[in-house]
């Protein structure tokens, strides 16, 4: 098993390129099941999620060609089986994404429930309660969504469609089953994120038609077939502020090419208030810190807030930072997995339910440490980068599952950070 060596105490200093963005790039995988024409996706990160994602629909009986450059190209005209099974997608929570897609272009799925990061509930009643709104016939049994359309239908129909909660993979999967759909579809209450918006973009170059894409009001009038398309995945907004955590705590100057600052306007609100420059520059951001940080404090919600996918690392600057912070987790139930860890390499962390209250510390000293989820293993290897003497972070395939070669990324500007392979 995979672990980082990391010894720490280095500036950053330098460039960096931020990868295509996992969280587009898995719905957009899915995305070419609507069609039987090629797909060209270019910027695709190599991440173990997306190599996952790719085995899916091989599996399916979808060609697949993947150059050395990030780009992908699709081709499901042959697609002979409509079905995700158990053993492809147990790693994977976004393999729910194959069932809109899959329900509305053959009329039919069969769909594991889906695993992946241990970090609290993420259930899936509310892609079932909404595809059934739109005409299917859906039902849970023996660990697999089995979704049809009723006899004597051959397409799914329009529907109004309200979540009882903002979820993103459930806006996704609603998002591309109505492009087919007989009709209009209306998703009230819909996730805002620029990875759903890039989507969308994605799928109206595929022809659908498609309103209202980045605000919590989607309307979509469903076409008959969609077409293939070349699409351009946006660039990774957690990469971006995994990157620019790291660089803020450990003191120096890099500039994230293709990072998007537009994209992170909170977390860059919170790293200027903590003391670091940061400012949009063309085809990028840039960032400049020098000397301690002061302690933020911040609550996760739903975009266009504070992303939980960055809390873990934004954790790890509080921890180091001058003064006391509170963080509050809004999303997960089990996102405090990594303050454990932390504590062992010297944080001052007390958790009560939702909410941590970190007092600063001057220094962090090196330790073994094992990652516990995706952001967790991103947050350790921060704390890594500005711990005295050498940190080992363990179980890392974690951070391969959403990270495209971040140690040889920060390495290229500064790092003293290795790969071991046990």
């Amino acid at each position: 098993m995979d672990k980082l060596l990391i010894r720490g105490g280095k500036q950053l200093h330098g460039e960096v390129l931020i990868s295509g963005a996992k969280n587009a790039a898995l719905p957009e995988l899915c995305a070419t099941l609507l069609t039987s024409e090629p797909v060209t996706l270019k910027n695709v990160p190599r991440l173990q999620d997306v190599a996952t994602m790719l085995t899916l629909i091989r599996n399916m009986g979808v060609q697949v060609e993947r150059a050395a450059d990030g780009t992908v190209r699709i081709d499901s005209s042959k697609l002979s089986s409509p079905e995700a099974p158990y053993e492809l997608v147990k790693t994977m929570r976004a393999s729910v994404l194959a069932l809109g897609p899959l329900l509305a272009r053959f009329g039919e799925a069969t769909v594991s429930l889906p695993g992946g990061c241990a970090i609290g509930s993420r259930p899936v009643d509310q892609h079932i309660k909404g595809l059934q709104q739109m005409g299917a016939e859906i039902v849970v049994e023996h660990g697999y969504m089995i979704a049809k359309l009723p006899k004597g239908r051959d397409r799914l129909k329009g529907a109004s469609i309200t979540t009882d909660m903002i979820t993103v993979t459930g806006t996704e999967n609603f998002l591309m089953a109505a492009t087919l759909a007989e009709g209009e579809t209306i998703l009230e209450n819909a996730a805002q994120e620029p990875e759903i918006a890039d989507l969308a973009e994605m799928l109206i170059a595929m022809g659908a038609k498609i309103e209202g894409h980045g605000t919590s009001r989607i309307r979509i009038q469903g076409v008959e077939k969609l077409s293939g398309c070349t699409h351009q995945v946006v660039a990774d907004r957690i990469e971006a502020g995994t990157f620019l955590c790291a660089v803020a705590c450990t003191g120096g100057d890099v500039v994230l090419r293709h990072g998007r600052a537009d994209h992170l306007e909170v977390v860059i609100d919170k790293l200027r208030e903590a003391g670091a420059s940061v400012a949009a520059v063309e085809g990028g951001i840039h960032l400049h810190s020098e000397g301690r940080l002061t302690a933020q404090s911040f609550r996760t919600t739903e975009y266009p807030g504070f992303p939980t996918d960055m809390q873990a690392q934004f954790m790890t600057l509080n921890a180091i930072a001058e003064g006391p912070s509170k963080v509050t987790e809004t999303i997960f139930e089990n996102r405090f997995m990594h303050v454990n860890e932390l504590v062992r390499l010297g944080a001052n962390i007390q958790v009560e339910g939702k909410f941590a209250v970190i007092e600063g510390v001057e220094r962090l000293s090196g330790a073994t440490v094992m990652a516990t989820d995706l952001r967790a293993s991103a947050s350790l290897v921060i704390a890594g980068l500005v711990a005295e003497g050498e940190t080992l972070v363990d179980r890392i395939y974690h951070l391969d599952r959403g990270y495209d070669q971040m140690e040889a990324k920060l390495r290229g500007i500064g790092a003293d950070i290795e790969r071991i392979t046990a």
